[in-house]
């Protein structure tokens, strides 16, 4: 039988780094193909592609500001969205679906590293609870799906991660398009670069055209039944990634950062062992390297991108 993928969510980043490694006989959606918050939007949708293969990426998402201006919608979203596309990738068949959860969502007192044993093992943090324990009913949905009806549904989890066509809203985005779009104001305004937080927290990073290749080892090739995180295991400063994203802008007026903006959770370093030990191994880019690639593509694009 012809594997046929879909891909939800496809407009975002890691859709858009998804679109330069599959094959043709893809089917990349976005919310102009279907709210996957209705129902019947949906199993229309999975009728229309008849898809063998999902990679679910569809999600509401923010950094620190929207989870907490937001945490209500993100909950209400992401619950619906995950509930109807697991139900009708069950109803119609698919033989492998890869959903996408975050490392954000683990319990704000997590022993380190983080593993996926402990993934529901205490409270996730305060400034992203609505959108955590959405995402936490999708492992356990994936789980009971797996337990009934033995569905080969998995989980991949990736660490912060950034590239091109990213979300680059100043208020609600990740923490790195986040900077990007801040350092290029900056620049242009003469302005110093003003950064929330004291920089002291500590971040994987994970560049979106590794994600996507790694997706597609899950999809293809994984052998597990647990969620697999997706990440090099490298911590980074938020400060570094700063002076990394002034670099390549060519920035050089003054950086403040606001220790009176919270910083969130200080560190959530994760396990990379279990990829490594089932991938043998694998070249991620460095973070110099991809936050160079990001800012050369936000800059080109500049100002008709994704806020």
């Amino acid at each position: 039988m012809t594997k046929r993928i879909l891909v939800t969510g496809s407009d975002g980043m890691v859709g858009s780094a998804l679109r330069e490694v599959l094959g043709d006989d893809t089917f990349f959606a976005t919310r102009a193909d279907a709210d996957l918050r209705d129902f019947e939007a949906t199993d229309r949708l999975f009728k229309e592609v008849q898809p063998t293969h999902v990679i679910h990426l569809a999600a509401v998402v923010g950094g620190i500001g929207g989870n907490i201006m937001h945490s209500g919608d993100f909950f209400r979203s992401n619950i619906l969205i995950n509930t109807n596309v697991l139900e009708c990738a069950r109803q119609n068949d698919v033989q492998r679906l890869v959903s996408f959860m975050s490392t954000c969502i683990f319990p704000a007192e997590a022993s380190y590293p983080l593993s996926v044993e402990d993934l529901h093992n205490g409270p996730p943090h305060p400034s992203n609870f609505g959108y955590a324990y959405a995402k936490r009913m999708l492992d356990v949905q994936t789980r009971a799906y797996r337990a009934q009806w033995n569905s080969d549904f998995v989980i991949a989890v990736p660490t912060n991660i950034y590239g091109p066509h990213d979300n680059w809203n100043l208020e609600e985005g990740h923490v790195a398009p986040a900077l990007i779009h801040k350092c290029y104001l900056a620049k242009q305004n003469n302005e110093p670069l003003m950064v929330w937080g004291s920089g002291n927290p500590l971040r994987e990073f994970i560049y979106s055209g590794d994600v996507a290749k790694l997706v597609t080892w899950v999809l293809n090739d994984y052998q597990g039944t647990e969620p697999i995180i997706l990440t090099s295991g490298i911590e980074m400063p938020i400060k570094e990634l700063v002076h990394l994203v002034a670099d390549a802008m060519d920035f050089t007026g003054e950086i403040i950062f606001q220790s009176d903006k919270p910083d969130g959770q200080f560190r959530k370093p994760s396990n990379a062992q279990p990829l490594l030990d089932q991938i043998g191994g694998f070249d991620f880019t460095p973070v110099d390297v991809g936050i160079k690639r990001t800012v050369d593509w936000f800059v080109a694009n500049y100002p008709n991108v994704r806020l």
